[in-house]
């Protein structure tokens, strides 16, 4: 049982340094930890109930300990995720880690440790060695965009165009919806990453907070 605990430490070390080199708040030490504590709740499940299982008048299912850390993890993961400001969220990534260590502490705890370390491996793999490829290949599809509160009856969409015409800026769509502001509009566009490879979005800004009508102009960057 010592070995299954020591076992499950390591492989949550290997998912928790790879978190770490990137500073999220769950690290090495959670890591380890959540796979520690659900490889024990794994032992307990399998083991702790031997002397009253089997016995009359008691009616256990061990393996519903176990399958509580599948829900409850959920509650440690929530707390990693941050809504940094509308529509970007930080943390996912890092949540389903924690997810995935406790899945493998459950798989030490039970003596699975074959699928235990090829779990840990493909994970380590999803974290660091595909990142690079999805920045590199992926990256490029992603969008960029812009927020720009303005005044209903004075602005005109036209103008907002010509601006990105001339910055050859080229979008996927633009949103129009009220803002919290009486007489005020929300206008969100969409940008396609290619097109703002070489292009200073901060001219842009200022470019488009001499439309008449504009009050507000927001960078988003995904």
């Amino acid at each position: 049982m010592i070995i299954r605990l020591a076992v499950a430490a390591l492989l949550g070390s290997v998912i928790g340094i790879e978190r770490q080199r990137h500073e999220w708040t769950a690290g090495l030490r959670t890591h380890m930890l959540v796979c520690v504590g659900s490889a024990l709740i794994m032992l307990v499940s399998a083991y702790g109930f031997m002397d009253v299982v089997g016995k009359k008048g008691y009616d256990l299912d061990p393996s519903r300990v176990a399958a509580q850390v599948v829900s409850g993890i959920g509650f440690l993961g929530a707390g990693t995720i941050m809504f940094l400001r509308q529509e970007v969220i930080k943390g996912l990534t890092t949540a389903a880690g924690l997810w995935t260590v406790a899945g493998i502490g459950l798989a030490v705890g039970g003596g699975l440790y074959i699928p235990a370390v090829a779990t840990t491996a493909i994970a380590w793999i999803i974290l660091a060695a595909i990142r690079p490829l999805e920045t590199r290949y992926l990256g490029k599809y992603k969008n960029n965009g812009l927020k720009m509160i303005v005044e209903r009856k004075q602005i005109s969409l036209t103008d907002i165009e010509d601006v990105l015409t001339e910055q050859n800026l080229k979008y996927n769509q633009i949103n129009i919806a009220p803002a919290f502001e009486e007489d005020t509009d929300e206008i969100k566009i969409t940008l396609q990453k290619q097109s703002t490879k070489n292009i200073s979005l901060l001219s842009v800004v200022e470019d488009l907070r001499r439309v008449k009508g504009v009050r507000e102009v927001e960078m988003m960057l995904n």
